[in-house]
């Protein structure tokens, strides 16, 4: 297990993709098409999550952001990555799943992240420890 301790800002994705991409093995076995497809959706929901803890985790706080440790491995090809923030307790997966049936117009604003991110991830679980916010993603590489 990985750990990255890093500031709930925007500018830090790109520190943190660069994290979970330095976990992944060399996925040229899988067929260039699949192994961008799973990039992309690793991407997607890391982007998705960290950018909600940035967003709105530490709202209540003066200084309005504060520290994401994400915590990862990668084990009998299965990628697990688990974001821990001290922000409000909130769990997102009890969110009501847009109606992606409406035109973006029609659809109320939030929700299609997570949406989005249980679709793409084998596994999304959500506890609240320690005064702790902790939502694991888990996806098979194979």
């Amino acid at each position: 297990m990985k750990t990255l301790t890093i500031t709930a800002k925007d500018e830090n994705l790109e520190n943190l993709n660069t994290f979970i991409h330095s976990l992944l093995p060399d996925l040229t076995f899988l067929p260039e098409q699949r192994s961008l497809q799973l990039i992309n959706e690793i991407d997607l929901a890391v982007e998705e999550i960290f950018v909600n803890i940035a967003h709105y985790a530490y709202l209540q706080k003066e200084e309005k952001c504060g520290p994401v440790t994400v915590q990862a491995d990668f084990k009998d090809s299965i990628l697990s990555v688990e974001f821990i923030d001290e922000g409000l307790p909130f769990n997102p997966l009890q969110r009501k799943d847009p109606d992606i049936t409406l035109s973006a117009q029609e659809r109320e604003i939030g929700g299609l992240g997570i949406f989005l991110t249980k679709k793409f991830m084998d596994k999304v679980t959500y506890s609240f420890e320690d005064n702790k916010n902790k939502l694991k993603i888990e996806k098979s590489l194979l």
